[in-house]
């Protein structure tokens, strides 16, 4: 494998608006290919919007939706990449010739759709219908999984992953700055953001704090580190429907280090370069050649009736 240049970004999405977003999309992958990009990564549902779609019924979630790849944005998307000669991941929501809804993530080049990934996890909208299994690919001679938002909170996924070949996980999510059981966690008042060029202190000590990036470093760097993975996070910035996003864009490698990262308070791309070497040399390389699966197979596959709580979606 030969170092890979990844860029992941951050903007504000517009809801439903997928001309606008798209068109931002363009902008910031033409930005990052000017700057020697290989790969540029957007956040989950950054095609269509995210949180407006908890307000939507059936009906709307179906015109909202579209086929993949046949439909207009990932056909749009693919013209972007071989406009740019950059692979492009982006995020929408699906439905398929039966009818069923998914939140979905693409992968695509200039010659069309190289994977596609439904959410193991959604809970946005009740008419979403769950994955139903992992997505590895090839990608510039590396291999490449896709884990979109809680999905990573379920550790298993991101090990099964990791252990079917991933190299690199994309991670896009729309999260942070919303209520929780946890210590600090709370809405960010959009008025920040609004007074974010008079006041950027105030906004930044909220986006860091625990109802955003200080939450984040409790967890993400551990996915990275414990399965010798690069962890492309992507996740929007500004008003998301009604909810002030932090963005925090970033990169970790093998070691859970953070080796780019979004940090203004507006649209952005942070760009790395990703060497194999470090996929073998981090610990979590020889703790998996370690595993003793005879110990806890059938602890970690016992039968389970999954329960999801979002709280800020509560009430």
């Amino acid at each position: 494998m030969k170092p890979l240049k990844i860029a992941t970004a951050q903007f504000e999405n517009r809801s439903g608006d997928k001309h606008h977003n798209l068109s931002v999309i363009r902008q910031l992958a033409a930005q990052a290919a000017a700057d020697g990009a290989d790969v540029i990564a957007f956040h989950e549902c950054s095609i269509t919007g995210y949180t407006f779609a908890r307000h939507l019924d059936r009906e709307q979630m179906l015109d909202l939706a579209e086929e993949i790849p046949s439909g207009p944005s990932v056909q749009a998307l693919t013209g972007i990449a071989g406009e740019l000669g950059i692979a492009v991941l982006a995020g929408l929501f699906e439905k398929d010739p039966a009818g069923k809804l998914y939140k979905a993530y693409v992968c695509v080049d200039g010659n069309g759709l190289v994977a596609k990934y439904r959410k193991l996890h959604p809970f946005i909208n009740p008419h979403l219908t769950p994955g139903d299994r992992y997505v590895v690919f090839d990608l510039l001679g590396w291999k490449c999984g896709i884990l979109i938002c809680y999905d990573n909170n379920i550790i298993e996924n991101v090990r099964a992953t990791a252990m079917l070949g991933a190299d690199i996980i994309f991670m896009p999510h729309v999260t942070m700055c919303t209520p929780s059981t946890r210590p600090g966690a709370g809405f960010v008042d959009p008025a920040l953001w609004e007074n974010r060029h008079n006041d950027p202190t105030s906004l930044r000590q909220e986006f860091d704090g625990l109802k955003g990036k200080a939450w984040l470093m409790k967890w993400l760097p551990a996915r990275a580190y414990d399965n010798a993975v690069y962890a492309v996070f992507s996740n929007p910035i500004g008003m998301d429907d009604d909810q002030l996003k932090n963005g925090c864009s970033m990169i970790l490698d093998p070691f859970g280090d953070v080796i780019a990262e979004c940090r203004k308070l507006d649209n952005d791309y942070a760009i790395a370069t990703i060497t194999p070497e470090k996929l073998q040399q981090a610990g979590g390389y020889r703790y998996r050649k370690a595993r003793r699966p005879d110990l806890y197979k059938d602890i970690i596959g016992q039968a389970n009736t999954p329960e999801q709580k979002v709280v800020w979606m509560k009430g």
